[in-house]
């Protein structure tokens, strides 16, 4: 019998660069569009409505809302598990307050979490209420994910941007408490990755840009990896010490193959 697969799939350096889409990674949708696959991303600012509309401007074809899993979304979906009709504080853009809003109910008085993400709304005002909220009441801190910069655009021009590892930081200063992070590589955001594909996972494989996160929190749950160095990383680049090595390492999608996997699967 064949061998079920899955794919995550990191978006930014993986499918596209800035504004401009991989070839290789639209052809390697194509070939796996009879597969379940999920694209994780950690930046929260963005709906999935927004994410969707980018890739199929990029030419992503047999995509969908639910294909898209956001840093955002892992989160509010977490707090829910563990708080059901959770409270919230929360700083960052129109993607984190969506997705937090489904689930549970914003309060400026005594939330049960003061949640950190990308994006516009980190003022003197957001740092002062949540620092507030986290040493006065029963707050706790959370934050979207762990990376400290993004590539993106800012006033129209290419930018690096900060991520809400860095925007995160003046309140985990100001009250003292350390953050739970959610997204990669966090093993939740892994977790909701296999439940949402419905597979185990060694049926399963990330592919990503990015060693310390794409990489390291997939291996470490069990997923296989392939890091791919049309991103951030590259060849002749140091690997990150403590972090588990990729099943593969490839300098493109298009050195893969449906055979090649499922024999990895079955290895």
């Amino acid at each position: 019998m064949a061998p079920e697969l899955g794919f995550l799939i990191d978006m930014d350096g993986v499918v596209y660069r800035g504004n401009r889409a991989i070839p290789e990674a639209i052809s390697f949708l194509e070939m796996i569009r009879d597969y379940p696959y999920l694209f994780l991303t950690n930046n929260s600012s963005t709906t999935p409505q927004a994410v969707l509309d980018g890739l199929v401007r990029l030419g992503v074809r047999h995509c969908g809302i639910e294909n898209i899993l956001t840093s955002a979304m892992a989160t509010a979906s977490y707090l829910q598990q563990v708080t059901p009709g959770f409270t919230y504080y929360a700083v960052g853009g129109p993607g984190l307050h969506a997705a937090l809003a489904e689930y549970g109910t914003a309060d400026e008085d005594a939330p049960d979490y003061v949640v950190v993400g990308e994006g516009e709304g980190l003022d003197y005002h957001a740092v002062t209420m949540g620092i507030t909220m986290l040493l006065r009441g029963r707050s706790k801190l959370i934050g979207t994910n762990l990376d400290v910069n993004l590539d993106g655009t800012y006033n129209g021009k290419p930018a690096v941007l900060p991520g809400c590892g860095a925007l995160i930081a003046p309140f985990q200063v100001g009250s003292g408490m350390e953050p739970l992070f959610v997204g990669k590589p966090s093993q939740v955001m892994y977790q909701q990755g296999l439940n949402a594909l419905g597979r185990k996972p060694g049926e399963v494989f990330m592919i990503g840009d990015r060693p310390e996160t794409d990489i390291k929190g997939a291996a470490q749950i069990g997923i296989r990896t392939i890091l791919v160095t049309t991103g951030r990383f590259k060849r002749d680049d140091p690997y990150p010490a403590v972090t588990p090595k990729p099943d593969l390492i490839i300098n493109s999608l298009a050195e893969l193959d449906i055979a090649q996997l499922k024999a990895m699967v079955h290895a």
